[in-house]
């Protein structure tokens, strides 16, 4: 008789929130931001419902932030873009965690904005 345990995903909107406002951890310690909700979406994917959406959508936009960072070390060299490149990128990388948890909470899927698409 086959079980159909592994099927059945329990429905956590404060976990998924939690996942969202991990992100701010950068802020805090200076790290973390990527490897908390990526150790939390590795380990829950497949437990919680909707957990495999936000966590992929929260590692590409961290992974997309990284990027932009890296970027805009050469262009400071370039009339200052590079500064206004990281002045925006950290205004982004920290509204929108708290944007995408109230979505969270309220069983809405998330949307990061010009996050790249590492993980489908």
């Amino acid at each position: 008789m086959e079980s159909n345990y592994h099927t059945l995903k329990r429905t956590d909107n404060q976990l998924l929130v939690i996942t969202h406002l991990a992100q701010m951890l950068t802020y805090v310690t200076g790290f973390g931001g990527l490897i908390v909700p990526l150790i939390l979406w590795a380990t829950q994917k497949d437990r919680v419902d909707g957990m495999d959406e936000h966590g992929k959508s929260i590692v590409n936009f961290q992974l997309s932030i990284i990027v932009y960072c890296v970027l805009s070390i050469p262009l400071m060299f370039l009339f200052g873009l590079g500064i206004l490149l990281l002045i925006l990128t950290g205004i982004l990388a920290f509204i929108m965690p708290i944007i995408n948890a109230i979505k969270a909470s309220n069983g809405e899927l998330p949307s990061y904005p010009l996050s790249l698409s590492f993980i489908s």
